[in-house]
């Protein structure tokens, strides 16, 4: 059974609004269903990926949007809900339980994702900045990366999302100086090396195969996977040079789609600290371990044409949905001011709380 994404929608994120987190998810998914060649009726499945604590959120904003699907839930996995969502819905489909099944990701500002209060291991230091700067001093003594390196990142992700009308820095513009020279939050990162919490909402559509020939350009996923290593800082590795579950989902992915890392053209990698899309770089494939840094200059890679994290902002529930959104619409050609020419095959890579848990998307047209 093959799986196809034909649909997307993102809402522009933002800040903070006066609307409830159904209302948000609402407005994403009645501007899907009203681009799409699927009916109401013959969606059987629903799924909502959001830190929430909100009860039975699902099958509140189906009542509101129309919506009867036989199969509706919430999924949680923190800053990898939306992929996880993602996969869960394919899986649905691939086990024949449904033929079209509604992602929806939504999160409001002051979500409960945004702290980890939870692992006693991290003990007083329980942002996740405070991991983050762990592997970047790792990276800086071991392999010589440096500030203008992760400078380099922010700078490229705020400017393409300065092409992004959705992002929360769309129409904010930086000047490298000013990221490399921006105040300091946790040794070595400074204030734009890190993502900006926000609310929004993102919406994808998968398929079955006998659904996906009404459409023009549905894109296949050819590879998904994912890896947990646990919930606490303590529990994912023994070593700070890289993220095991990354490693271990990547490779999964790869066989599953018969590709190798050298055949992606563009990925989305989760950027929630600009050591982490360094550290992506190699622990995808893309370069070997130690050499992240040089591929930020000389790149065989189109990576976070959308903004990133970085740039788009971070609504924990909906990340994960609108990266596997941007790859689709550039896959279909449909990415307007961001569109990059003669792209085949494309990569998402979504994780939460230091790499406890990653997924991995490949995806085809």
């Amino acid at each position: 059974m093959k799986v196809a994404i034909t649909s997307s929608n993102t809402q522009k994120f933002l800040k903070h609004t006066d609307f409830t987190q159904v209302e948000i998810a609402s407005k994403s998914v009645v501007s899907l269903l009203s681009n799409t060649k699927i009916e109401k009726y013959e969606i059987d499945g629903l799924i909502v990926s959001s830190n929430s604590v909100e009860p039975y959120l699902s099958n509140i904003i189906a009542e509101m949007v129309g919506l009867a699907p036989k199969f509706s839930t919430k999924v949680e996995n923190l800053c990898n809900s939306g992929t996880s969502a993602i996969l869960l819905a394919y899986s649905l489909i691939y086990s024949r339980i449904c033929k079209a099944v509604l992602v929806i990701g939504v999160e409001k500002q002051n979500s409960p994702g945004n702290k980890l209060v939870w692992d006693i291991t991290r003990g007083l230091f329980d942002m996740p900045v405070h991991w983050a700067s762990l592997f970047a001093s790792n990276h800086f003594r071991k392999y010589g990366t440096n500030m203008e390196d992760l400078a380099a990142i922010s700078f490229k992700n705020h400017k393409y999302a300065n092409n992004n009308p959705n992002a929360f820095f769309f129409d904010r513009t930086f000047t490298f100086s000013e990221i490399l020279n921006a105040e300091l939050i946790s040794r070595p990162l400074k204030k734009y090396d890190c993502c900006y919490p926000c609310e929004g909402a993102s919406s994808i559509l998968l398929v079955s195969e006998e659904l996906a020939n009404r459409f023009e350009v549905p894109i296949w996923i050819k590879g998904i996977s994912q890896n947990n290593q646990g919930a606490s800082f303590a529990s994912i590795t023994d070593s700070l040079d890289g993220i095991l579950s990354t490693r271990i989902a990547a490779k999964e992915a790869f066989r599953q789609a018969d590709l190798r890392p050298s055949d992606i053209d563009i990925a989305e990698l989760h950027d929630a600290f600009t050591i982490l899309e360094i550290m992506a770089y190699e622990d995808v494939g893309f370069v070997n371990k130690g050499n992240g840094r040089d591929f930020i200059r000389d790149p065989s890679v189109i990576t976070n044409i959308r903004g990133g994290l970085i740039g788009c902002g971070h609504p924990i529930g909906a990340t994960g949905i609108d990266q596997t959104n941007e790859i689709t619409l550039q896959l279909q050609g449909l990415a307007k001011e961001r569109q990059v020419d003669g792209l085949s095959t494309g990569l998402v890579h979504n994780m939460a709380a230091a790499g406890t848990s990653t997924t991995i998307i490949i995806l085809q047209n």
